[in-house]
């Protein structure tokens, strides 16, 4: 499968659809993630005959590209319907990329609802109320 990256400005105006399409749902989630991009050559994977710094990626003479992702995170059954965006940021780019990056996500953050914790909030205090039950009876 071939990987497709989309140029910086497309990939800013697929990620305002995506927020706009959970605002119209009014349910789901965006995932949005980065890592460094780096490529080794098959001599300097880890593990290899000759290699002995397996952190020597961190001390490279130039800044390496950022790869951004950005997902509405379908599950398994409905992976059909499952956007998947990124884009390559070059080093020279970045600070122009993240001010318009933060843009973006302030005004699609508030088209998401916040996650209902109240089950989690509830089973932990039937945790803890079973828990200090069985404390009382040992003592």
């Amino acid at each position: 499968m071939e990987k497709h990256h989309l140029s910086i400005d497309d990939f800013f105006v697929r990620l305002v659809e995506l927020f706009e399409s959970r605002r119209k749902e009014d349910e789901g989630s965006v995932f949005l993630t980065q890592k460094r991009l780096t490529q080794r050559n098959n001599d300097q994977t880890p593990g290899a005959p000759g290699h002995t710094d397996d952190l020597s990626d961190l001390n490279l003479a130039e800044s390496v590209p950022i790869l951004i992702r950005a997902t509405n995170g379908k599950l398994k059954e409905e992976r059909k319907d499952k956007i998947k965006l990124s884009t390559i940021v070059k080093p020279k780019d970045l600070e122009r990329f993240y001010t318009r990056y933060a843009e973006v996500c302030k005004s699609g953050m508030p088209g998401l609802k916040k996650r209902d914790r109240s089950g989690a909030k509830a089973k932990a205090k039937a945790k803890a109320k079973k828990r200090k039950e069985a404390e009382g009876e040992k003592k």
